[in-house]
């Protein structure tokens, strides 16, 4: 299918206020927003495999929408994984029922990144499957509301590629960070340079809006995110505006999520991100000090949506009176659970949009 002559977007809120600009009403998405909470997806799951699904561009297609089917949300999010980047470098990646996912053989020293394709070309073509979903959903969508395309951000893709899975401290990743900084950076700048040609080459399938999940950044400090993070963080955003630039295509707005590094809001003050999505522990009212002229996002604590609708409404109001209505997007702080109850999540929107 061709990526263009798209159908024309008839509900921009989420690109316009991610731009600062003035919007009828506060704009929802939800991270994870297709995803196990939905007995369709669970339904869909039973035939189907999760990386067949992301590597199946009619599935993935099928899968996005089902949420813009069921709610009145404001944005779509392409059906993918984060740990695609590591696979397309060679490197097996399981999802393992009850465990998620998993590395058979991870990196245990610089010596194994001889093994990888560093090739950020050959990292991008080996996706192709990513960009023709995004283009199949945006014809889907029809205009209804815009597409989100999105990467893992290299620290976090690096510790899943050491840890071989999902870790509490991190701490195999780490260790590369203190004691192999060089091996560390080799590996860092690699991941920045695919994942940049991999957002461009979604801006070019169709995707409207980015988003970079460094999901790890938890387990840093400032000066570990100053080193090994913001710099990624920053090529990335930076590179793929100058491809865009390049290849004259429309600028798209970039979203960084930095999940539990309250250390770095204030580093992120000047970077080239459009958009900073804050996880639930953060303050709303600081964080507009410490990031003035950027787009928040976020960040409902996931857990509130077991709240009654009552408890709920009064939650979300208290939010949105703490962000503001202007250069701010409505979203939970960190993805939805799967055992949320589907009828919480559109009282969640609902409440949104009547604020």
């Amino acid at each position: 299918m061709d990526a263009t002559n798209f159908p024309p977007l008839k509900n921009d809120r989420v690109l316009r206020a991610a731009r600062g600009e003035p919007v009828d009403c506060v704009p929802v998405w939800i991270m994870r927003q297709a995803g196990r909470y939905l007995p369709e997806f669970r339904e869909f799951r039973k035939e189907h495999e999760f990386f067949e699904i992301c590597q199946t561009p009619e599935y993935a297609c099928e899968v996005t929408l089902q949420p813009i089917k069921r709610f009145d949300l404001d944005a779509s999010i392409i059906f993918s994984d984060i740990l695609v980047i590591p696979q397309a470098m060679g490197m097996e990646v399981k999802m393992e029922p009850g465990k998620g996912p998993t590395f058979p053989c991870p990196l245990v020293t610089s010596k194994d990144l001889d093994k990888l394709v560093f090739d950020p070309e050959k990292i991008a073509d080996h996706l192709q499957y990513v960009y023709d979903a995004i283009t199949l959903t945006r014809h889907k969508l029809e205009g209804k509301v815009p597409l989100i395309g999105f990467a893992g951000a290299p620290w976090t893709l690096m510790s899943y590629m050491i840890e071989g899975g999902g870790s509490t401290t991190q701490s195999k990743a780490k260790k590369w960070l203190y004691t192999d900084p060089e091996g560390s950076a080799k590996l860092l700048t690699a991941l920045a340079e695919g994942i940049t040609v991999y957002l461009f080459r979604q801006v070019k399938a169709g995707a409207q809006l980015l988003q970079v999940f460094e999901s790890h950044a938890g387990v840093l400090n400032e000066y570990l995110f100053t080193k090994f993070a913001l710099p990624y963080l920053n090529k990335i955003a930076n590179g793929v505006k100058s491809l865009l630039n390049e290849n004259k295509l429309d600028p798209v707005p970039m979203v960084v999520f930095a999940k539990d590094g309250h250390y770095a809001i204030p580093l992120l003050k000047d970077s080239p991100y459009d958009v900073v999505s804050l996880d639930w522990t953060l303050d709303p009212v600081m964080c507009r000090d410490l990031l003035p002229g950027k787009t928040l996002q976020g960040n409902l604590d996931p857990c509130a949506l077991y709240s009654s609708k009552e408890d709920l409404e009064t939650l979300v109001k208290s939010m949105i009176s703490k962000f503001g209505k202007t250069g701010y997007i409505c979203n939970l702080g960190h993805g939805i659970y799967p055992d949320m109850d589907p009828e919480h999540v559109k009282w969640f929107i609902d409440c949104v949009h009547n604020c």
